[in-house]
Parts: structure tokens; C-alpha cells; sequence
């Protein structure tokens, strides 16, 4: 199996990098419609991404209705104002099908900290969606506020939560984290009430991913949905892959979900997947030089750093798992020296060294007040002890019982109770990582991560995805150093752990509390239902609001105010509080 390289990745974007052009101001407008014009639509909206100070990528696609698979001329502008009376940018490119009719237009020579409006019109006069953006800005600012969200699966209910996101006043850009779609098929993860609400997946589109005409007709599906269509309009993404983008668990080489035998050759499958990403999300392509990949900066004057992390694909080596270490010795259950030995592997990476080494230079050059990583899984350390995680590892049925005999002996341990036996103490103090798929089961890297940001002496902020919860961490090196905070997004639509635990709704208060106390550093957590974060930088503080939907599975819904949290974190401070 061939490891993803550089001219790989530059094979893809180039495969991308067609579908762009570059907008430098005013250049004429698509002709009036004649008999010979070919039918087309914006079935999929309009979005924009990677805001610079001068430049912001608008993309739309253009869908043939004539039956036809030539090119389709399209048409753009940009204006400071709704009603287009103030245009500032105009053009026209084509469409083509080996793009998947899909266009991304560079609008440069823009104005730092500005808003812009912009739509496409294609042949016929077939007028797209308004979509609203802007550029980053520059020097002394005030305020920066990011809305967070991560993990849609299209099948497993309504998109709510980014109508929600769409109806945020004020919101700089959407970040992005990953599983902006999920490759499975019909039958697979999160589908059981598919049928129901109405979101299975069309005959064309109800097996797994792996061929480039199926990944692209799932983004297709996806981008059809009316409220991600809105959350695109409303603001600019930020965005960067996780695993579901290719398939589960995606590490360099590999992935849980591929099978060589049926499936082919992995590289080749990742190559088709990237190349539909590239097309269908507002992004630049992943080289524009040697040096550069889908990580990237984006500097909001001198308040924000924000560091977009590819933690999945370019570098990770393949995650361990518990069950290469079970012994089936109930006095030994776990072969602990081999288990550490292999986490203590200084070569094992989750960024790669070129990455790693880009962050630190990045992060030693940026004079912002905040650091903000935005990356795909948690950096916050979960370690529970080992007795629950086995259980956890096996589905114990009872383990709601472990749950609570742990936190209590947790509870009486932090309370400095003498009775406490020394068996007592080594049931909660035997702990192993939660996730090995997280920064947990990379720890090494993590502590070089955390180390830079401390010798630094830089306010650090981590946000996260794909656990489909709510978290909040302190994040302390292996020495209990105080190093920054974790700020961690629910889903918009994916389960969470409650499902995955089968907890009934009664039990999930418990089982948070339980939850919390047994993993030190965890200050916050909300297992069960599905949201976005708002992330509000000043000078004096970075704040997170968890906001979180009653449902998605009806249309019908509300925002659950008495489940909504804050909690924030002051500049030169390195723990959280309540707000």
C-alpha cells in the first residue's frame, strides 16, 4: 500500500484547481440569454471560503438541465451592497462537466474587513441565491466570533443545526472540522430513521463511496438540503477534512472502513474522494507551492491566529486499538508493557513532520493574542479508568453500574475520605486513554504541540469535532503544566455517546456527571444531543456558547435553552470557568 505523497496531493488540487478563476475587478457580464442558450439551474446554492484580507473564493454549481453535457457559460458578481448597485467585481467563466459543473471564482483586490455580496447567473438569465461574505481584517480589532460545527450526516436527521448557524447575526466565518458528509451506504452508520424523516438516499446514491461519480453525487445530495444551503450563504467556511470525507477511521495509508481486496487500491480511492472535495467546497487547492497543504492561517488582525489543521490524512500513522493488547487473562486483561511501549514511540505522528514544524514556525512568527487550532479530534486528555474503559471496550450492559460505583469512589477520594482502601484508590487511579483515535493515542506529538505553545508563552485555544458531543478540557503536559483550553463542537446531525453506551435519557445527566469527575481535565461535557458552538474572541477573553437543538428528527424544533453553557477563559489565564 503507497503512501499518500506530495505530487499525489498536487495531482489532486490540480484536478481541483481547474474549476477556478481569478476575479480582479469589473470584466463585463455574462451576454443576454438567445434561442441557443442551454438550460441550466443553481440547485446547489452558492457558499465562499478562505477569507483573506484582500480575497475571498466564491463557488456555486451549475446544473444542465437540457439533457446536454457540454460547457455552460456562467457569470459572477460581487457588490457592497444587497441590491447589487455598488459592483465592484464581475466575469464569466464555464462550467464544464469534467468539473462537475462546479465553479470557484478567486475574487481578489478586495478590502480588508469588508462585506460583500455576490451571485452567479448562468445562460438563459437563471439568476443564483444572494450569498454574504467577507475579508479578513487588519490591525487593532475587537471581537472575533466563529460559529463551530462538525459531523452532518445526512440520514440521520434534519439539518437544524445549520439553519441555526444561518440565523447568527455577526458571525466572522463558519469553521468547518469535518464528516461534511459520511460515505456509507443506505444500510450503514446512523441510517435507522432514515426512512421515516424522509433522508434515505436515492438509488444512484445508496452505496458506499469509493468511485469519484459516487462521491460526487453524495456532495450533490448533501448541498441540496436547504438549510446547509442557507449556513453556506450566510457567512464564509473555514473548513477542513476528517476521516468520513474518504472513509472511517482515515489514517495515512489505510482506513477501518476499506478493504483493498474489493475495493481497490486505497491511494487511488483517497485520490477520488479529494478531488470531489476540492470541487465541491470553497476552498483553495491543498498546494499552491511545494511547501503548502490543506492546512493553512488565517490571521484576524492581531486578536486571531487561527491555525486550520489537517490531523487526519497528510501524516497520521494508523491508530492503535485496545483489542491488539486484550490477553484474556482476567488477572491481566490488557498487555500493558507492549501497550505502552507502542504510545511511547517518538516517531509516531498524527500531523507529520512538516506540518508540526510549519504550526511551530507559524505559531512563534504570530504576535495575535489567541492561537486558535482548528483541527478534527480532541487534544484534551480523557484518560478513565481501565476497569470502565474494558467495559466500555466490550459493551458491558451494566455499565451505568461501573459508571457510578467509580464516580462515588471519585467523589470520596477528592473529598479526602481515610476509609478509602487501597484496592478503592487503585480502581480509579489505573486509568488508560478513552480514545485512541484522538490525541490520546498520539500523546507524544501532543506533548511537542503543548510544549511549543508553552515555551511560547501563547494564550492557546483548541477547537475540536468529531466525537458528535460537547466538551470542554483544560490542557495540561504530562508534567501538569497549565497550557490552554479545549473548546469541542457537538454534531450537526451524527449520534452521540449515548448511543453508543445505549444510555437511556435518564441516565445521561448522571452519566456526564460521572463522566466529568472520573477525567481530570474534562470541565464540561453533553453526551447526548446535537448543536454548534459560538467562539467570541476579545482582548480580555475567549468565550464558548454551546448551543444545542431539541431534535433532528423533525423539522420542527427549538433551541434547548435550559441544555445552552458558556464557559470562557481570560488572556494570560490557562484553565476555564463558568460563565
Amino acid at each position: 500500500m503507497n503512501r499518500l505523497t506530495r505530487r499525489d496531493f498536487l495531482r489532486a488540487s490540480a484536478l481541483g484547481m481547474g474549476a477556478i478563476v481569478i476575479s480582479t475587478g469589473l470584466a463585463g457580464c455574462l451576454s443576454s440569454s438567445s434561442s441557443d442558450s442551454r438550460k441550466a439551474s443553481f440547485r446547489h446554492g452558492v457558499a465562499s471560503g478562505d477569507p483573506l484580507r484582500n480575497r475571498v473564493l466564491l463557488w456555486t454549481r451549475v446544473t444542465p438541465e437540457d439533457g446536454k453535457s457540454g460547457a455552460i457559460n456562467v457569470g459572477w458578481e460581487v457588490a457592497t451592497d444587497e441590491g447589487f448597485s455598488s459592483l465592484v467585481h464581475s466575469g464569466t467563466t464555464q462550467a464544464k462537466a469534467e468539473h462537475d459543473y462546479t465553479v470557484k471564482v478567486d475574487v481578489t483586490n478586495l478590502h480588508p474587513g469588508q462585506t460583500y455580496f455576490y451571485r452567479f447567473r448562468a445562460e438563459g438569465d437563471t439568476r443564483s441565491p444572494v450569498g454574504k461574505t467577507c475579508t479578513l481584517p487588519e490591525g487593532s480589532i475587537e471581537q472575533v466570533r466563529f460559529a463551530v460545527v462538525s459531523c452532518s450526516n445526512y440520514p440521520a436527521g434534519f439539518f437544524n443545526v445549520y439553519r441555526e448557524v444561518a440565523n447568527e447575526p455577526d458571525i466572522d466565518a463558519v469553521i468547518h472540522l469535518g464528516d461534511y458528509l459520511y460515505e456509507y451506504d443506505n444500510e450503514g452508520y446512523a441510517t435507522d430513521d432514515a426512512e421515516t424523516l424522509g433522508r434515505t438516499m436515492p438509488a444512484n446514491n445508496d452505496l458506499e463511496l469509493v468511485e469519484l461519480v459516487d462521491y460526487r453525487r453524495r456532495y450533490a445530495l448533501y448541498r441540496t438540503d436547504a438549510d446547509l444551503q442557507a449556513a453556506h450563504a450566510s457567512a464564509p467556511f473555514i473548513a477542513v477534512w476528517d476521516d468520513h470525507e474518504i472513509a472511517n477511521d482515515t489514517w495515512k495509508n489505510g482506513a477501518e472502513n476499506h478493504d483493498d481486496a474489493t475495493q481497490g487500491d486505497f491511494t487511488a480511492r483517497k485520490l477520488r474522494a479529494l478531488q470531489a472535495y476540492f470541487e465541491w467546497m470553497p476552498i483553495r487547492p491543498a498546494f499552491t507551492d511545494s511547501n503548502e497543504a490543506i492546512y493553512r492561517r488565517f490571521d484576524y488582525g492581531d486578536l486571531v491566529s487561527l491555525y486550520m489543521l489537517d490531523t487526519r490524512i497528510i501524516g497520521r500513522d494508523q491508530q492503535l486499538e485496545y483489542e491488539n493488547y486484550l490477553t484474556g487473562d482476567a488477572e491481566t486483561p490488557l498487555n500493558i508493557p507492549q501497550f505502552t511501549a507502542d504510545m511511547s514511540d517518538q516517531n509516531r505522528t498524527m500531523l507529520g513532520a512538516e506540518q508540526r514544524l510549519w504550526l511551530q514556525a507559524s505559531m512563534n512568527f504570530s504576535q495575535a493574542t489567541w492561537h486558535v487550532l482548528g483541527q478534527q479530534v480532541l487534544m484534551g486528555r480523557m484518560s478513565l479508568p481501565a476497569e470502565l474503559l474494558l467495559d466500555i471496550v466490550n459493551r458491558n450492559p451494566a455499565i451505568l453500574t461501573k459508571f457510578g460505583e467509580l464516580a462515588v469512589l471519585k467523589g470520596r477520594q477528592l473529598a479526602g475520605d481515610p476509609t478509602l482502601t487501597a484496592e478503592d484508590i487503585a480502581r480509579i487511579t489505573t486509568v488508560l486513554p478513552y480514545n485512541l483515535d484522538a490525541w490520546d493515542g498520539y500523546f507524544v506529538e501532543r506533548e511537542v504541540v503543548l510544549g511549543t505553545a508553552r515555551q511560547l508563552n501563547k494564550n492557546l485555544v483548541v477547537l475540536a469535532g468529531d466525537t458528535h458531543n460537547g466538551w470542554a478540557s483544560n490542557l495540561k503536559d504530562m508534567n501538569g503544566n497549565e497550557v490552554g483550553v479545549e473548546f469541542a463542537t457537538a454534531s450537526v446531525s451524527s449520534p452521540g455517546l449515548e448511543e453508543y453506551l445505549s444510555l437511556p435519557e435518564a441516565a445521561v445527566a448522571d452519566a456526564e456527571q460521572a463522566i466529568t469527575l472520573l477525567a481530570d481535565d474534562l470541565q464540561y461535557a453533553n453526551i447526548n444531543q446535537r448543536g454548534y458552538m459560538l467562539v467570541t474572541f476579545t482582548a480580555g477573553e475567549a468565550r464558548a456558547d454551546w448551543r444545542y437543538v431539541d431534535t433532528v428528527k423533525s423539522r420542527e424544533y427549538s433551541i434547548d435553552s435550559s441544555r445552552s453553557h458558556a464557559m470562557k477563559v481570560s488572556a494570560g489565564e490557562r484553565t476555564l470557568s463558568n460563565v
